[in-house]
């Protein structure tokens, strides 16, 4: 499995050492993303191990543990973070570099000069696949010792015992076998007030209670037991039943009233570390030889299992007769199958057993009923075993694809977040780490569920394993390819046309005047394309006089072409009359409504005649489209008639006979 990884990865470091001069754009881009690379990196294993302490501060809390030894135990668990933290610090420093370069123009300045986003990203991905080499390295060489030494000393800690801090008014049950309710605590003298334990330390079949004034708690040199020194009090204890003399009841009590007592308390409040060498044996603690290894002897012992059952199972008897017998050939004994036993007629096993009397039939019965729960009490003592087994061989074989997937996950969050950086253009810590945050989210939910899948058997573990990578590395494909040909993924107005072609939205056209103009509009030419604009309006009206039929919409439709020079031929005069200095022409300019290019108007232009045949017949689908179709078709219509009458008002204002007041009556009328 190694040697596919290292003949991915040895061109790229090849590459970089046949360089023979490093270029000032690499070490430009890379003193730009080494920064961010660490500074988020140091960031995003802060917050991990944040989480880490969150997640197990019941077990460091309160147990009196030294500095040193808690400095250790987060040394190693930062350590143990780190494949949790590297994606994630990848994909936000890319983000932000690029983001921040396209911020700033430089993006644009590198690509005007004719340096390719390929190139520009050259050095960062060379350096990306060193780090995902050395993360392969440290996957299968440091991780597993800092797991073993994290784990190791957190089990430890939870086998410590708390320190004594009895708190007032509360019952405290931190001492096994005791339970101490104290009124007030003297932190200054060191001295308890109001004492009442409840000792259940010989079973909580026989009780003890002991009320005391006052008292104080210390703790032995050897911090082996705890002495509790209590002063005017009273001793409650319900002793062993005794028999029962002379009528009177085997209950038996004692009352003590003391002055000063001393209870000594078995309490060992040392730290003791555990041994490694339990830890070593899980998977957490091996290496990628180890986990093969043990993966390996674990099949070996689910084959042989799987062999005994089998064989056990065919040497059962049938009815009586065994299926294999012992036999001696050449003065050697081995194995061999029962002859088959041929009947002359069909034997009626039901009739035979009626036949007997009524309590060796319930024998007969009895006896099968203790075979077979026998028979199924072993399979299934068996297949616990064997399916104990199988998890742990999933558990080592999922410990093995994550030495691999942290690698791979580096190179993809890479080429997801610079490509979406160049994209986005905005750098700093607002998007940058709003869309790293949602991406990571999405990669841990994947990567999670494809977890729990293969560990619980319902996946192949690769399956499982590679879930995340197979559903992020199109993602990162898709972006790279978009990002190197500049495309306008994330541009808001192609999205909106997109909606406008889908939904039929109207769109609106705003014309301000030109301070400067360089162009100025000709009357003549601006009615020579006024009235070609008129023209080819009527024409297309008198070619679709009426609506269409269901049929001819989903075989013809509309002519997106004729349509589509249309709207370029009402752009044009547009564009030539913003140049007006006339404010009257320039607000009848904007009355032009924008022809729209819906895909409603012609679906088999789409999807082809024979689909748009089909979807015709499938009467429940088609219609609606049709019917929304038709709505389009006369908003088409009517937007046509409004283009032409525009045109007319145009030609007025130009001739000098436009009637401004008609229009208003005319609005007034409809």
């Amino acid at each position: 499995m190694v040697a596919p990884f290292f003949s991915v990865i040895l061109p790229f470091v090849i590459n970089l050492a046949s360089m023979p001069k490093i270029k000032k754009l690499y070490t430009f881009m890379l003193s730009r993303f080494l920064p961010r690379f660490l500074m988020t990196f140091c960031i995003c294993l802060f917050i991990v191990i944040m989480q880490f302490l969150w997640r197990y501060i019941d077990e460091l809390v309160g147990k009196g543990l030294s500095i040193d030894v808690v400095a250790e135990l987060f040394f190693y668990a930062a350590l143990s973070m780190v494949p949790l933290a590297l994606p994630l610090s990848i994909l936000l420093a890319a983000l932000m570099t690029f983001g921040d370069l396209g911020e700033h123009i430089e993006l644009t300045a590198l690509k005007s000069s004719g340096i390719s986003l390929t190139t520009i990203m050259k050095p960062l991905a060379i350096l990306i696949t060193l780090v995902s080499i050395g993360a392969f390295f440290f996957q299968n060489n440091v991780l597993p010792q800092s797991q073993v030494k994290m784990w190791t000393l957190l089990f430890s800690m939870r086998q410590t015992s708390p320190t004594l801090d009895i708190p007032e008014g509360a019952v405290y049950s931190q001492i096994p076998g005791y339970n101490i309710f104290v009124q007030r605590n003297d932190k200054e003298r060191d001295m308890l007030y109001g004492l009442l334990i409840y000792d259940v330390s010989q079973g909580s079949m026989y009780p003890r209670i002991v009320a005391a004034d006052s008292g104080r708690l210390s703790m032995t040199q050897d911090k082996q037991h705890l002495v509790l020194t209590l002063y005017k009090g009273s001793w409650y204890e319900e002793m062993k039943s005794g028999g029962g003399v002379n009528g009177m009841s085997g209950d038996l009590y004692r009352r003590e009233t003391f002055h000063d007592k001393e209870i000594m308390i078995p309490y060992d409040a040392n730290f003791t570390r555990m041994d490694d060498e339990t830890m070593k044996s899980q998977y957490v603690g091996k290496n990628i030889t180890e986990l093969q290894q043990t993966i390996d002897s674990v099949r070996l012992k689910v084959d042989s299992a799987a062999t005994f059952v089998l064989t056990k199972l065919r040497s059962q008897p049938v009815c009586g007769v065994p299926q294999q017998r012992f036999v001696q050939r050449d003065g050697k004994p081995s194995m061999e199958p029962v002859p088959e036993v041929t009947l002359d007629k069909p034997v009626d096993l039901n009739k035979l057993i009626k036949e007997l009397p009524e309590h060796e039939q319930q024998n007969i019965v009895n006896q099968a009923m203790m075979r077979t729960t026998a028979a199924m009490q072993d399979l299934q003592f068996q297949g616990y075993t064997i399916n104990d087994d199988n998890y742990v061989i999933r558990r080592h074989q999922i410990e093995l694809m994550k030495k691999f997937t942290l690698s791979l996950a580096c190179l993809i969050f890479f080429f997801i977040g610079a490509p979406l950086g160049a994209i986005i253009r905005k750098g700093g810590f607002g998007m940058p780490i709003v869309i790293s945050v949602l991406l990571f989210i999405v990669y841990y939910i994947i990567d999670n569920m494809g977890y729990k899948l293969a560990r619980d058997g319902r996946w192949e573990v690769w399956q499982g394993m590679w879930l995340s990578s197979a559903v992020l590395l199109p993602l990162g494909v898709f972006l790279t390819h978009k990002a190197v040909n500049d495309s306008a993924v994330f541009n808001p107005d192609v999205w909106l046309n997109f909606i406008r072609r889908v939904t039929g939205l109207h769109q609106t056209r705003k014309l301000a005047a030109k301070e400067v103009i360089i162009n100025e509009v000709i009357p003549a030419e601006a009615l020579e394309l006024i009235n070609g604009l008129k023209a080819s309006c009527q024409q297309l009206l008198d070619r679709y006089p009426g609506r269409q039929r269901y049929l001819e919409y989903w075989q013809q439709g509309y002519d997106k072409a004729a349509i589509k020079a249309l709207a370029e031929e009402v752009d044009r005069v547009v564009d030539y009359l913003s140049n007006s200095r006339d404010q009257m022409v320039l607000n009848k300019a904007m009355d032009y409504p924008v022809i729209r290019q819906l895909l409603t108007y012609s679906p088999s232009a789409i999807v082809g005649k024979a689909a748009g045949t089909a979807a015709a017949v499938l009467f429940p689908i088609g219609l609606p489209v049709w019917l929304i179709g038709m709505r389009h078709q006369a908003n088409l219509k009517r937007d046509i008639q409004l283009t032409a009458k525009t045109c007319d008002q145009l030609v007025a204002i130009f001739n000098g006979d436009y009637d401004r007041e008609m229009e208003y009556r005319e609005l007034d009328k409809s």
